[in-house]
């Protein structure tokens, strides 16, 4: 299947998402934090970003689900900073734009890196951490697509965004992975400061529905287009969890795919102990499992573990 991207290109669709797209930048309004803050002169608000994006590290990973992975793995681009923050955060550094790896990136810069992941075997183009860079992302596509892009791209994020960016995006991304973090406004509130996270993360995940359908996966074994939901189960979070499935299987598709992972881990500002760290058991990973085919969840990914460690070991 064609990236839809470079139809985009082509119908001149997506030149004119990026004109509407940078007028968000002025008065910041890209996600729902709505910061309002004028990113074109520098200023920064809550997701730490300025006029430009700023890139911690790319390159293939073997780690995401194997759907996007293959043999030549997911071209990951880290962006630094973050619209939510989490106070778990594993990528803790970068989310709060404290990594000093974290370098500016022009517009060719930017498409010059998803050329080089494309060149070397990846699959796709994995934007990690999107929602604020939205402009900047729209801004390289042209230059990438000059230069030979064609790889599906994939829009890994937090699952925090505003309905109005996520329309700029609508036949522009292939793949929307999203993460479904939190079901209730007071988990949304305690670690992400986010009371409304529950609510905007139900539009987001519908609209993006509407916009790619269904993951599909193609004879290869890889998607190239459509929905993957990501659940990091928390502790003390299976009734939570449990209600995310059932919005999943009933208001976006039994046929949503959907990974439930454990590793949950926390750094940042919940590096420590006590049970509010503690990691996730075996056990509540089978009953988040359990109860989602109990909703009729079907396609849930599970991690070949054994072939990634073969894939790691042939590096």
């Amino acid at each position: 299947m064609t990236a839809r991207y470079l139809e985009a290109k082509q119908s001149g669709l997506l030149a004119k998402r990026w004109e509407e797209s940078n007028q968000f930048l002025s008065s910041c309004s890209l996600c729902p934090r709505q910061c309002g803050v004028n990113r074109l002169s520098g200023e920064r608000g809550y997701c730490r970003a300025g006029h430009l994006a700023e890139v911690a590290s790319y390159g293939p990973h073997f780690g995401e689900e194997s759907v996007l992975v293959g043999c030549g793995g997911s071209g990951t681009i880290f962006f630094c900073g973050c619209n939510l923050l989490c106070s778990f955060c594993q990528n803790y550094a970068i989310s709060h734009s404290e990594d000093q790896d974290c370098r500016i990136v022009s517009s060719p810069d930017l498409a010059a890196i998803m050329m080089e992941l494309q060149e070397m075997g990846c699959h796709n183009i994995n934007l990690v951490t999107p929602s604020h860079v939205v402009p900047q992302i729209l801004a390289a596509l042209p230059f990438a697509v000059d230069a030979g892009l064609f790889v599906p791209l994939v829009y890994n994020c937090g699952g925090y965004e505003r309905i109005e960016t996520l329309r700029l995006l609508d036949g522009i991304i292939d793949i929307y992975m999203p993460d479904a973090k939190f079901w209730a406004p007071e988990s949304g509130l305690r670690y992400a400061a986010a009371v409304d996270y529950p609510e905007r993360m139900r539009e987001g995940v519908v609209e993006m529905q509407r916009q790619v359908g269904d993951l599909h996966i193609g004879q290869d074994g890889l998607a190239d287009h459509g929905l993957l939901v990501r659940h990091l189960l928390m502790p003390d979070g299976l009734f939570e969890a449990q209600a995310i499935f059932q919005f999943l299987a009933e208001e976006i598709s039994p046929n949503c795919y959907v990974n439930i992972m454990d590793q949950y881990r926390p750094c940042g500002e919940l590096a420590g102990g006590g049970d509010t760290h503690a990691a996730i058991s075996p056990a509540m990973h089978a009953a988040a499992l359990q109860a989602a085919k109990k909703v009729g969840l079907s396609r849930l990914d599970r991690r070949d573990t054994a072939a990634l460690i073969r894939r790691l070991l042939s590096l």
